[in-house]
């Protein structure tokens, strides 16, 4: 017997999830969060669980409603958010992987991630700071990202997707430039 997908409402550039039962489902697997008697889901989050078949988004114009397809959803996200695609495909790796994602801290940190099992347990373990190959990076954003890791006790992780969609991961550490001296 096949579930039936869970309902969501595109509304506002937020995907709201209603049905308290689905609330419940969904935000002790570490997806969305609870604002009010819903559950707002985060578009990656959104795009991720509709590939699963897990929620069909909605949008509703007068008293009728229409399904959205995942392309289309995807162009709405990618109208608020130029590396929505990146972010979608990093989001995806991590949860394949058995990760929990959530939302990253700023300052460049895209996902905060939990060990596995440890969601609603422990606090999240890792930063991960996001980029789309050949995309520049600054050492000081590095750096800056690095400090404010170390700062909130996580490790930092530089999240790559390269040209073929791959995600690959390092880990960064200490970060430390010596100047050169010269002899007089």
């Amino acid at each position: 017997m096949e579930a039936k997908a869970i309902t969501a409402a595109l509304r506002d550039n937020r995907i709201i999830v209603s049905k308290p039962e689905n609330i419940e489902e969904l935000a002790t697997r570490g997806y969305g969060t609870k604002q009010d008697k819903t559950l707002a889901l985060a578009f990656y989050e959104a795009l991720y669980l509709q590939s699963k078949g897990i929620i069909q988004v909605q949008t509703q114009k007068g008293k009728t409603k229409k399904n959205i397809d995942f392309q289309r959803l995807l162009s709405h996200y990618k109208a608020s958010d130029q590396n929505a695609w990146a972010k979608y495909l990093i989001y995806r790796d991590l949860r394949s992987r058995g990760y929990v994602a959530r939302e990253g801290f700023g300052l460049g940190t895209d996902f905060r991630v939990y060990e596995r099992g440890e969601y609603g347990t422990a606090t999240a373990r890792y930063l991960i700071y996001g980029i789309q190959e050949g995309q520049p990076v600054t050492i000081q954003e590095l750096a800056q990202a690095l400090r404010y890791a170390h700062s909130q006790k996580k490790e930092l992780v530089l999240t790559v997707l390269n040209r073929r969609g791959e995600v690959v991961y390092y880990s960064l550490g200490q970060l430390t430039l010596k100047k050169k001296l010269e002899e007089e």
